[in-house]
């Protein structure tokens, strides 16, 4: 099929830039004592995430919700899944354990109320489930505070039946907006020091500690090479998005939201058939790709079924036509889709299920 025959709008990867993103992460990590774990949460698809494990140079997987661990172990992508999330709520940990019986599970913790959550349902299940203590290190989201707090965290989990501690983590994530490539960097080690300085208390207390991860797609160099973290859990970096194209990361856009234009009220203006049902607005509007006709074109805004652009008054975009938009945030736009087209040239080659979007547990699925 060929890409101006998929049903707009649509959601479609560009296999060849995919895959070099996907070399450039697993070359780094090869020569280096940290690895990768990838983020499934980036593009909840299969398909992808065997492609970045085949690369090489990664741990296992990282998900954000039990739903997408349950996809993990059931597609048998990997040994190790780990829920950098905390997860507490009716079933959660429930539905964990069974993970738990299928592939080697870690869950972050940061409270004493996810760990009895976490122990309780692994002693019903006859299991264990590891657990990293997730310590904040400066994004005001989660995480337990640093030092005696953490190390106190770390010893009750040792101590816990059902529960193995592995170690601990901290996510940089009020970085990554960060352009600066030296702003960037110090801010990202002084996140680091508060992590690695609370690892060190807890080997002082004789606690297990062999994960150490941390880091994203902004940070994979720089939070990669600090000496004691041993992985990163990078995801956008497969994919990219409109908001991550810094000089210095080596990544390229490897995906566009294909869209069809509606219509063209007046010669300035122009409406598409991808608005906020299509895909994510939390860090704008998207960018729209160079095309003829579409220059110097802008969104103006979205709204629930339209992208109203701008045209400059000589543009010769007519309904029926075809466009790329460029989203800025990749993560929430993939999971208001079924699928995404992968596609080589202009030939749509395979069609790949985003198997883990939602929530709820769905064996149809």
């Amino acid at each position: 099929m060929k890409v101006n025959k998929i049903p707009t709008p649509a959601l479609v990867v560009d296999i060849a830039a995919m895959e070099r993103n996907i070399k450039h992460a697993a070359d780094y990590f090869a020569a280096r004592q940290s690895k990768l774990r990838p983020h499934f949460k980036a593009h909840k698809t299969p398909e992808i995430a065997r492609r970045q494990l085949a690369a090489g140079s990664c741990t296992g997987i990282t998900v954000a919700t039990v739903r997408e661990a349950e996809v993990v172990a059931r597609e048998r992508l990997c040994d190790e899944i780990l829920i950098a999330n905390q997860i507490l709520g009716p079933g959660k940990a429930d539905r964990a354990a069974v993970v738990a019986k299928q592939a080697s599970l870690i869950v972050a913790i940061d409270s004493d109320e996810t760990l009895d959550d976490l122990a309780r349902a692994a002693q019903a299940a006859g299991i264990e489930i590891g657990v990293l203590v997730d310590v904040n290190v400066g994004l005001p989201r989660c995480g337990i505070a640093p030092g005696e707090p953490a190390v106190a965290l770390a010893k009750r989990a040792s101590q816990t039946p059902g529960i193995v501690l592995r170690g601990a983590m901290g996510y940089e994530g009020h970085v990554m907006g960060i352009r600066d490539r030296t702003e960037r960097e110090e801010k990202a080690h002084k996140s680091m020091d508060r992590l690695l300085s609370t690892v060190r208390m807890m080997r002082d207390e004789g606690l297990r500690c062999e994960i150490v991860s941390a880091g994203g797609t902004c940070t994979f160099d720089i939070t990669g090479g600090i000496e004691g973290i041993t992985e990163v859990q990078a995801g956008t970096y497969v994919l990219m998005d409109n908001t991550y194209l810094y000089e210095d990361l080596p990544f390229e856009l490897a995906f566009a939201i294909h869209a069809t234009v509606l219509s063209r009220p007046r010669p300035d203006q122009c409406a598409a058939d991808a608005g906020l049902k299509a895909m994510a607005s939390d860090h704008g509007v998207p960018a729209i790709a160079p095309l003829p006709g579409m220059e110097d074109a802008t969104v103006l805004f979205l709204s629930d079924e339209h992208c109203t652009i701008s045209l400059p008054a000589d543009s010769t975009i007519r309904p029926g036509e075809r466009i790329k938009l460029l989203p800025p945030h990749i993560d929430p736009t993939i999971n208001m889709h079924d699928v995404l087209y992968a596609v080589e040239g202009d030939e749509v080659v395979e069609i790949w299920p985003v198997a883990a979007r939602g929530y709820v547990e769905q064996r149809s699925i």
